[in-house]
């Protein structure tokens, strides 16, 4: 076999080993949270330095790395890393991922771990790692969620699912292997995961799409509804679509200059959307004009989600997602379903866990912030009792593990469920009216006039995404306790009474409001709240927390009013003027428990997670600081305008 880049492979010195340790030990004490830890050295960080260790010398040990250049149909060569076992006697199956992040390290320097998880390294298989079409070490132009042309005419017309196939193709004839593949992604990776199972090459035995980017407009952390990310995009596209002159190993900087530890005052500060081109990105960011260019889901954002081309799929499927997820809660449950639509010729499988982004492919997974769930190590229980035996399945001949369709974790009882489909049908259709006095219940309002609650939102004082000081987005927030907001004279508040009984809520959120407001368009925001009696026990994770009355936050989604209709064509909303909004507040599966309440938050704003809506129907990526105004909203409930939020209830 010619090696288009023949690097040696040595084991690592004495001297990166321990630069090694030192990274883990600063990269686990800055993931910690709660208890006061800091920096110290607790038994639990020292096991894991002890953990990366051992896994460090076993994979220098059990395997030999390649750098090769692979050549795609058009001429372009992609930049792949392949991990080989050093035992010759078998022929192993190959694991990829294709990734725009960079396949760090480069060179002589081995990964610490191989594949989805430490089971597939201590196992064994050909694991490739590649940079796609113009990132890093890559040649050609990169192009962000690349659209899939569906009629190619030549070898000119390339896309992620023909590099992919190139890719399999080239391993299978140039790697001894045992002629199965199996490809897997988290968030971007995973998109490039999906697109692989499209026209997928014959080899291909399974696809693992996980948190993966779908579409950017509608759901994933660029647009949610429409509503523009602008505290993750900024700092993401900052860095992702800054040019890259020649193929290197380093990519792109992000943005770092804040100049202060306040996310909410930076952003403020800036004011309107493109004065963040004008003060920062001085036009450079390709990928961030081409966004202010699109406002609309128009044909530039149409073509980027794979969501229309996922038909027949022949691999088996195997979809993740954390219901926490902070910026992709759309990827899976819609890419799920999609493949659902379109047809599978073996099984497509669902699995959503109480994760943030990525939370499944890390740690133990038994609390996210103030939330513990039970004694579930649910990350460590997908990990070894999900994903690794499903793989070992289809590329080793292993037994069948025999999963559901889908396999859904519920938050509150904490407890893994299993489904024939998704949502499940024996859940019932009800609705959640919002009444006067801020009272919540499954029976319509009976008031016979038209009530209203209303309130003033300033875009000069918006309501904050968390209560906690953050420069960039994190990730808790997803899960945060929400009284910091309903405090707030811009946000409605409406909850039922103490439950007598679980309430277990199963499958799609629906907001249906009826809502007016003083300017020409509006942002409206629906949070579905699981509120904790005052006497709840003390068992967060974070030492000092009080539980009782903790408002959880178990959904939260935006909406632009403008958008109400259609995507592509917007309409002005008519000043005053009651009209019906509906929006997807996206999926839960979450049992609120006897003793608790539900409570739903309505506002306008959710800063700088979102960006300002100015309440002026225009192209808001144009908008000039005097454009920005105060307005009234309204939100009526009556028997002619009953708002609500329709959701699935399942018996016990």
């Amino acid at each position: 076999m010619k090696l288009s880049m023949p690097f040696a492979i040595i084991r690592l010195s004495a001297l990166y080993i321990a630069i090694l340790l030192i990274a883990i030990t600063v990269s686990v004490s800055a993931q910690r949270r709660g208890g006061g830890q800091g920096g110290v050295m607790t038994p639990e960080i020292a096991a894991r330095i002890e953990v990366q260790r051992r896994d460090s010398a076993f994979v220098h040990q059990n395997y030999k790395k390649l750098e090769v250049m692979v050549p795609m149909r058009d001429g372009i060569k992609l930049y792949t890393q392949i991990y080989v076992p050093r035992d010759s006697t078998k022929k192993f199956p190959i694991v990829m991922q294709r990734t725009p992040y960079g396949c760090a390290p480069y060179g002589a320097t081995y990964k610490t771990l191989l594949g989805p998880s430490a089971l597939f390294t201590q196992e064994g298989f050909i694991v490739v790692y590649q940079d796609v079409r113009g990132k890093y070490m890559s040649e050609g132009d990169f192009v962000a969620v690349r659209p899939y042309i569906a009629n190619k005419k030549s070898n000119k017309d390339i896309d992620e699912t023909t590099d992919s196939y190139d890719t399999i193709d080239w391993l299978i004839k140039n790697i001894n292997n045992n002629g199965k593949v199996g490809v897997w992604g988290i968030s971007a990776p995973g998109f490039y995961a999906t697109e692989t199972a499209i026209d997928a090459h014959p080899a291909l035995k399974i696809v693992s799409p996980q948190a993966p980017v779908t579409n950017w407009f509608m759901g994933d952390d660029r647009h949610h509804n429409g509503v523009f990310q602008e505290m993750g995009t900024f700092a993401f596209i900052s860095g992702f679509g800054a040019p890259r002159p020649e193929p290197s190993p380093r990519g792109a900087p992000g943005f770092s200059d804040y100049g202060t530890p306040d996310g909410y005052k930076f952003y403020l500060g800036v004011g309107p959307l493109k004065n963040l081109n004008d003060r920062y990105l001085h036009n450079t960011n390709t990928l961030w004009n081409e966004m202010m260019e699109h406002g609309n889901y128009d044909q530039y954002w149409q073509s980027r989600t794979p969501e229309p081309h996922l038909k027949n799929i022949k691999p088996a499927m195997l979809v993740v997602g954390g219901y926490f997820d902070q910026e992709d809660p759309y990827g899976p449950l819609k890419t799920y379903a999609a493949i659902e639509r379109g047809g599978h010729q073996d099984r497509n499988i669902l699995v959503m866990g109480p994760w943030f982004h990525g939370g499944f492919s890390r740690g133990d997974g038994d609390f996210l912030g103030n939330i513990r769930f039970g004694n579930q190590k649910t990350a460590a229980f997908y990990r070894e009792n999900i994903e690794f035996p499903f793989f070992m399945h289809y590329l080793k001949d292993a037994p069948d593990p025999n999963l559901p369709n889908v396999y859904m974790f519920e938050s509150g009882s904490n407890e893994w469920h299993k489904y024939s489909e998704w949502p499940t049908k024996t859940a019932i259709q009800k609705a959640l009216y919002m009444q006067a006095d801020g009272k919540l219940s499954f029976e319509k309002p009976k008031a016979t006039k038209t009530s209203f609650d209303e309130y003033i939102s300033d875009p000069a004082k918006p309501v904050p995404y968390s209560a906690a000081i953050n420069q960039v987005r994190g990730s808790e927030f997803m899960i945060e306790d929400q009284r910091f907001a309903a405090t707030r004279p811009d946000v409605l508040v409406y909850q039922t009474d103490v439950l007598d009984k679980d309430v277990h809520i199963t499958g799609n959120v629906m907001a249906d409001m009826f809502v007016s407001t003083t300017g020409t368009d509006a942002d409206f925001v629906v949070k579905v709240i699981d509120v904790y009696p005052d006497n709840a026990p003390n068992n967060s994770p974070v030492v000092g927390t009080k539980m009782g009355g903790f408002q959880m936050m178990v959904r939260g989604e935006i909406m632009r009013a403008k958008y109400r209709n259609s995507f592509t064509n917007p309409e002005p909303m008519v000043p005053g003027k009651v009209t019906e909004v509906k929006w997807d507040v996206e999926d839960i599966n979450h049992t609120f428990l006897k003793g608790h309440r539900i409570m739903i938050q309505v506002q306008s704003t959710w800063f700088p997670l979102n960006d300002r809506n100015p309440g002026k129907f225009m192209d808001i990526y144009k908008a000039s600081e005097s454009d920005f105004q105060k307005t009234t909203n309204k939100v009526y409930f009556s028997p002619e305008y009953p708002s609500h939020v329709n959701v699935k209830v399942a018996e016990k």
